[in-house]
């Protein structure tokens, strides 16, 4: 018997019967899939999952920090058996998660490494433990309004943007595809800081508030640095092939050497770019060269105006309130 509406021609033409009539838009769909892509498909080879990750993520955190990511209070009683139970948990996770990444873009790819992969980020973890705690005691140093360090653990954003990318660096080095990326682009979209897992940081490292700040893949950060709010250390216009293509990999990012402070949205951009060490970077800069250890950098030129409202006519484009 023909079908008497649309939904159900549609229906058999796809020769399926699920308890839904198919809507109009469904064949143009799996014809885009089709055609374009972008389908995590499990009749093949299958990428890392973005919610796996994330709940290994949220697992890290509280591995690192136990009880300052829960939702309540951690029990001496109960703290071998909690961590043993979520080191269990993050390995069968994580372990699935690297498996999958390791064959993205080779589906035939060995992964007999991953355990060893595995291993070797857990023997690690003491060590990043010890990293954060300079992290922590360099934000309660610089920051008047850090009473407390348990305060900087649990509403300081820059402290979780960096515990994951301490550990997704990890990974990285391990030559691990796209987990390290997933797992930094979920505290990216948390904090609002992006740090990508490549970049190498140095102990003792502040970033104070944190709203967008980008620190590239090549990037070099050595000990004692303090970055504020929407500084970018990123890279320069990318050199392209004969073909007009980008050009991949390559140093690209800056070098950050130790005791630099680096103000409000500032940009330092280039692979030859160094900040010499004890040196200061003022609000506002773009810099695209090398400045020699212990340099402030800040723009001279421009002058600040302080206005008496009272003994002059202001415009009333100049006043404005949000």
């Amino acid at each position: 018997m023909e079908p008497s509406t649309p939904f159900l021609r549609q229906e058999a033409d796809l020769g399926s019967a699920p308890t839904l009539p198919f809507h109009p838009v469904v064949p143009a769909l799996l014809a885009s899939y089709e055609n374009v892509g972008g389908l995590n498909n499990r009749d093949a080879h299958n990428m890392p999952s973005k919610r796996a990750v994330a709940l290994v993520c949220e697992d890290l955190l509280q591995l690192l920090f136990p009880g300052f990511h829960d939702e309540d209070a951690v029990h001496n009683s109960s703290l071998l058996d909690l961590t043993n139970e979520r080191v269990h948990r993050v390995v069968h996770r994580l372990e699935d998660q690297v498996r999958k990444g390791v064959r993205v873009g080779n589906p035939k790819k060995p992964t007999g490494r991953t355990p060893a992969i595995i291993e070797g980020f857990f023997k690690a973890i003491p060590e990043v433990r010890e990293l954060l705690r300079t992290d922590i005691e360099s934000a309660y140093e610089g920051d008047p309004s850090a009473l407390s360090r348990e305060e900087i653990l649990l509403s300081f954003p820059g402290i979780e943007a960096i515990a994951i990318q301490r550990l997704a660096h990890l990974l990285f080095k391990a030559r691990v595809p796209l987990v390290p990326r997933l797992m930094t682009e979920w505290a990216h979209g948390r904090t609002g800081i992006d740090i990508h897992p490549g970049a190498s940081i140095g102990s003792h490292f502040f970033i104070d508030h944190g709203t967008g700040v980008v620190i590239g893949e090549t990037c070099t950060i050595g000990n004692h640095v303090k970055l504020y709010h929407g500084v970018t250390l990123g890279a320069r216009s990318f050199a392209k092939d004969g073909e007009g293509h980008i050009i991949k990999g390559g140093k690209r990012h800056p070098d950050v050497h130790d005791n630099v402070t680096i103000y409000p949205n500032s940009t330092i951009l280039g692979g030859e770019t160094v900040i010499g060490a004890n040196s200061t970077i003022g609000a506002n800069v773009f810099l695209l060269q090398s400045v020699p250890a212990n340099s402030l950098v800040i723009y001279e030129e421009k002058q600040l105006s302080i206005l008496d409202k009272l003994a002059r006519r202001i415009p009333h484009a100049l006043e404005w309130s949000i």
